[in-house]
């Protein structure tokens, strides 16, 4: 009975001097729930980026002349933003921006149909501060004072200058008429010299180019950005709203037709 009763005592006495230990240790703290090393870039990322949205109107002036007389793909464009763009009261394009672009494509009027064309497109923005940004974004429209047109995929097209062609015909044909009827001094004779005039005018017109594509120094550009445009926040820091240079705009003008046949 002794024996069982010490057994008794020493299991509790075990028992509870590992209670008394247990109490003792130090408690290891449980560490927060944390976002993943990959979500926390994203949301650094996220907030250093500045957002300049798909639909977004920039005006721009063009700085060096383009003809279809003489460009060719690859040629160089340079032009300037006219307008700050200012999103959540935050200056993130000032005026005076620079762009640059090239010449995709550049094509002549024809002889006898056709319209001179020139495609081109905006590869980069370079701010105030140098800072580069990609860009590739096509026109919208340009303006220059003529009968232009611009399509879906930022070709610019010149002008038809149909008119003129009627009117050289028209000219011709008055002129041959006249012609004829003091040389053969009758209603024949006249209708003689029409006919003849009438196909040397319709021969000037289909040995003569239609009017050049012309964009002069100053021509306004229209961009609406087709896709989101992501900033560096970091390099955002602007305050003044910029300027752009003063150059003049062309002149309301007759389309120019080439005068060479070739």
């Amino acid at each position: 009975m002794r024996k069982i009763s010490g057994i008794l005592a020493l299991v509790a006495l075990l028992a509870n001097g590992s209670r008394l230990y247990a109490q003792e240790q130090p408690q290891l703290a449980v560490p927060p729930q944390t976002q993943s090393p990959s979500a926390q870039t994203q949301n650094a990322s996220a907030s250093d980026r500045l957002v300049v949205p798909t639909g977004t109107h920039l005006p721009l002036v063009l700085h060096n002349a383009v003809t279809t007389r003489n460009a060719r793909p690859g040629d160089p464009v340079y032009l300037e933003t006219l307008f700050p763009i200012v999103i959540k009261d935050r200056i993130l394009i000032p005026a005076g921006t620079y762009v640059q672009g090239e010449i995709l494509e550049a094509k002549r009027p024809g002889k006898v149909k056709g319209q001179g064309e020139i495609r081109m497109r905006l590869n980069s923005m370079i701010l105030p501060n140098g800072y580069m940004v990609d860009f590739n974004a096509t026109p919208t429209n340009a303006g220059t004072g003529g009968n232009e047109s611009t399509d879906s995929e930022g070709k610019i097209k010149g002008d038809t200058d149909k008119a003129t062609d009627v009117g050289t015909v028209v000219k011709t044909t008055g002129v041959g008429a006249g012609i004829g009827a003091i040389a053969g001094r009758s209603a024949r004779g006249a209708g003689i010299g029409a006919g003849a005039g009438a196909a040397v005018g319709l021969a000037a017109v289909l040995l003569t180019r239609g009017p050049e594509l012309e964009l002069p120094r100053g021509t306004t550009v229209d961009v609406v950005l087709d896709r989101t445009l992501y900033l560096d926040a970091s390099r955002v820091n602007f305050t003044d709203p910029g300027r752009a240079s003063t150059l003049p705009g062309p002149a309301n003008r007759e389309p120019t037709r080439s005068r060479s046949p070739f």
